[in-house]
This record gives C-alpha cells, structure tokens and sequence, in this order.
C-alpha cells in the first residue's frame, strides 16, 4: 500500500529529520472517512484537533487551509482514508519545547479497507487484551501520537479475534485498540466507559451520544468494569472507518445484535 501523502500542503514523501513528532511522538492525528466524495462528521474532526493542540499547549493549524488541503486529497476520489497528522513542528534535541512552535500539517490518502460485511452485520469477535492503557487525565481522550500501548496490544494475537478489548491499569473498560465501546446493560440503556483517565474520545463515539441523548435514551458515561460488561445484553463498537461492528463474542461469552445495536448503526449512517 502506497499512500499519496503532502506536508504542509505540499506533495512530499519525507518528513523532515527534527520534526518532534518522530522524535517524541509530540503531536496529534485524524483519521477521517471519506465516502461519495464526502468527508463524514469534518467539523467534529475538526473541532477535536484544535482542542487537542490547546491541551498539548502549541497553536492549531488555520481550518480553513486544512479544508482546502482535505479538499484536495479528495479530489477525484469516490471513498478512502485520510491521515491527518499535526506536531509541534522542528526543534532541537531535548523535551523542552521551542518557545514558539510551527506545526507541521501531514496528511496521507489511503484506500478504503476491505473489511468483510459480515463484521458489519453478524458482529465481531472481541478479545480481552493482556496490555493495559496507562491512567493519565492529562492526555486522556486525545488523539496523540503516542500509541504504543496499542501497537502492543495488537501485537497479541494474528487469527481468531477482529478486535482486541483493552483494560485501564486498574482494570476498568476503555476501549478497543482501535475502537470506542458501547454496551447495553439493562433493557434501553446505553453505556460508554468514561475517558476522563485513558482513552481515545472517538468523533463516531459522540456522535452516537449526542443521537441517543435527543432520542430521549437513557445514556451514561461511567465506569464499566469487565463483568458488567459479559454480562450485557448488546455490546458494539465503533470508529470512524469501520462505522459499527456488533459484537457478536467476547471470550466465551455470545451476545445478539440488538435494537440498540441497530439505532445505532442507523445514526452513524447519516450524512
């Protein structure tokens, strides 16, 4: 897979030697699916980077030059992936950032992937992962560079599961490797672990909780633990590119695909 890839607006296939986002992984991602000719939910994407680099404390990028570059990675295109990388931009060699950043704007084009329908309709199989996300608000629910953690857990298994469940260092549900989660507890209620100490806040996640809140559902962002979660009625999962994959297993332990289940899918499907 050859993805076509510009920096700073421009065709480009190296990335310069300083940039601090290869040296210590100091920036922020994107990945958006475009489908029709469309970027689904850019705002939010949008929104969510610009938070991001607040956080990170450098300047975001100006929107309107990361639309027209969107724009431009989409022209000609019906469908693919986009990888949008911001970092701080070149500095020295040492943590201490420069006293003024100029970010650096990566963006690659991929093809859409060739997931199997079935994953989309019959569910997924979810494996619980012996790597566990480290607890830190101060980086929890960005989309930072850092994805070491995730890089492992894949790593744990090559057949069998389609997705890997990955636990907080206190033994909590956060999320999938690549993946937020949901679960139905009880009879219409819908439950996503809360990211306030690990995590990735997934743009697909919100969109399904700013859905379910105005259809009047009863929606909790909480605390999950590993045996709630077995024992729930529905559990799904979701990003940007896969849209949503019941769950069909977890373990040894089966589950349907259910009404909430289907709503869901439903919302994501809006343009």
């Amino acid at each position: 897979m050859n993805p076509s890839c510009w920096i700073d607006g421009q065709p480009a296939e190296a990335l310069p030697l300083a940039d601090r986002g290869l040296h210590y992984g100091d920036g922020l991602f994107e990945t958006l699916g475009m489908r029709d000719g469309r970027i689904r939910r850019l705002e939010m994407h949008l929104e969510r980077l610009q938070d991001g680099c607040e956080r990170l404390g450098f300047p975001g990028p100006d929107a309107d030059t990361l639309r027209r570059e969107l724009d431009t990675a989409c022209r000609g295109q019906d469908q693919a992936v986009l990888k949008l990388m911001v970092t701080r931009g070149i500095g020295g060699r040492g943590y201490r950032p420069p006293a003024r950043a100029s970010v650096t704007r990566i963006l690659f084009r991929y093809p859409w992937p060739d997931y199997p329908p079935d994953w989309s309709q019959r569910g997924i199989e979810l494996r619980i992962c012996r790597t566990r996300l480290g607890l830190n608000p101060a980086l929890a629910g960005l989309k930072h560079l850092n994805r070491l953690e995730q890089v492992m857990a894949r790593a744990e298994w090559t057949e069998g599961a389609q997705e890997g469940l990955m636990l907080g260092a206190d033994g909590s549900v956060v999320e999938g490797t690549m993946t937020n989660l949901f679960a139905s507890p009880a009879e219409g209620q819908l439950v996503t672990p809360d990211l306030t100490l690990a995590g990735v806040a997934g743009v697909t996640r919100r969109h399904i909780l700013e859905r379910a809140r105005a259809a009047g559902l009863a929606v909790q962002v909480r605390g999950l633990t590993l045996d709630e979660l077995l024992e729930s009625r529905e559990v799904f999962v979701c990003n940007s590119i896969a849209g949503i994959w019941p769950v069909k297993r977890i373990e040894s332990r089966s589950y349907a695909v259910g009404p909430l289940t289907h709503r869901a899918v439903a919302w994501v499907a809006e343009p």
